[in-house]
């Protein structure tokens, strides 16, 4: 079983909109036995709140679930529990880093920032609509994004799809 997580500032807006929209795309590609994906944040504000309204919207329109799905903040764990952690900036990146665990192998989990993942773009981080207020950019961006990760789990973990 491969792991994927993603993480965000308060996990409510972009990295459970990232774990929402790669769920759909496993389970269209009949992965589900093989991979699994969830979401935290590096702040605990809003803790076991569901996705913003902003978010839900915009998955709903999309034929997208939220369906059990709370926030939660990063916690150690999460190295060894993850394969591939994919932070939605440079800053939630660099604040996990305050979790690693000593002696951590560095290629054990995959950590990365989403943006990593569309080099093209030429923009290191996704914004973050609770402030910005734009969802469909940050949808259009994790969509594309998730396209990818899931396109290099296959290739690096050697999966078919079904």
């Amino acid at each position: 079983m491969i792991n994927v997580l993603f993480v965000c500032l308060g996990n409510i807006c972009r990295s459970p909109m990232a774990e929402a929209v790669l769920r759909e795309k496993i389970r269209q590609a009949g992965l589900e036995r093989e991979v699994t994906v969830d979401s935290a944040g590096t702040g605990d504000w809003h803790l076991g709140k569901p996705p913003h309204a902003g978010t839900q919207e915009l998955l709903q329109r999309h034929g997208i679930g939220w369906d059990g799905m709370s926030a939660r903040q990063f916690r150690e764990a999460d190295y060894g529990d993850y394969d591939y952690i994919v932070c939605m900036d440079t800053r939630n990146r660099a604040d996990i880093a305050q979790w690693l665990p000593a002696g951590e192998p560095p290629d054990r989990p995959a950590v990365l920032t989403f943006m990593e993942l569309l080099p093209e773009r030429g923009v290191p981080d996704v914004p973050d609509p609770y402030y910005t207020g734009n969802f469909d950019e940050v949808y259009e961006m994790v969509e594309a994004g998730c396209e990818r990760l899931l396109e290099r789990i296959k290739a690096e973990r050697h999966i078919a799809q079904r």
